[in-house]
This record gives C-alpha cells, structure tokens and sequence, in this order.
C-alpha cells in the first residue's frame, strides 16, 4: 500500500522526513520551500486517495501562491505538532 493511500500513513511520514531535514541541519526555510515543491509536485501529479488529501488539493488549488506557501509551513507545523 501507498504511503499516500492513507493520510494518517502520510503525516508519518512527513513528520519522519520533516524530522530528518532539521536534524541534518536544514533550515526552516529550505524545508519550507521543499514542502512547497512536493505540494505543488501532488497537486499537479498525483490523485488524491482520500478525502482529507482531495481536501487538501483543493485547498492548495484555490490558494494564490503566498497562501500555497503558507499551506506548505502550516503542514511543517502540523507533524511537527503530532509527533509530540
């Protein structure tokens, strides 16, 4: 199964990466813009599996570019959030 089948499977692994990036010393900013890339990358090329990922592409797509980057920090914090 996908990682992105299950949004609960997703946050964990985002939480994993997103934990990764800042303990090799990525700054926030990079990883911002990382998240800003793969968000961008899903809403352009990938189906959502579920409705809480089609919630989010919808989102992503109504969002003017500011608030598309906003989404991806928000995101950041989100799994950083969970995993304490």
């Amino acid at each position: 199964m996908s990682i992105l089948e299950s949004f609960d499977d997703w946050k964990h692994f985002l939480a994993s990466r997103v934990t990764q990036a800042a303990n090799s010393g990525m700054n926030r900013d990079t990883m911002e813009n990382a998240a800003y890339q793969i968000g961008t990358y899903l809403s352009n090329q990938v189906d959502p599996k579920n409705d809480e990922e089609r919630l989010l592409k919808e989102l992503w797509d109504a969002g003017n570019d500011e608030e598309r980057r906003a989404m991806a920090s928000v995101m950041i914090n989100y799994v950083q959030n969970k995993k304490q």
